[in-house]
């Protein structure tokens, strides 16, 4: 188990890091380069850098309340 479980480990690190290199390429480095530059036709418009990153954190805040609100109210009924 314990080699599965480095795995998952190694593909999530990848994973982050690649999307890590593509946002901050895309964020920092691509509003300097030239418009026609054949490069702009992998990264989204940049409209996107903004809003998916709010999205991202809008989805987790729901998901972190909703889990919180599960909690309590699991706990609530194991003291009754």
């Amino acid at each position: 188990m314990e080699l599965g479980d480095k795995a998952v480990g190694a593909l999530l690190t990848t994973v982050s890091l690649a999307i890590f290199t593509y946002y901050t390429f895309w964020v920092v480095i691509l509003p300097f380069v030239e418009s026609d530059h054949f490069i702009h036709q992998y990264f989204l418009p940049s409209e996107f850098a903004v809003l998916i990153p709010v999205f991202a954190g809008v989805a987790l805040l729901c998901f972190l309340s909703v889990f919180v609100g599960l909690v309590m109210v699991k706990s609530k009924k194991k003291k009754t």
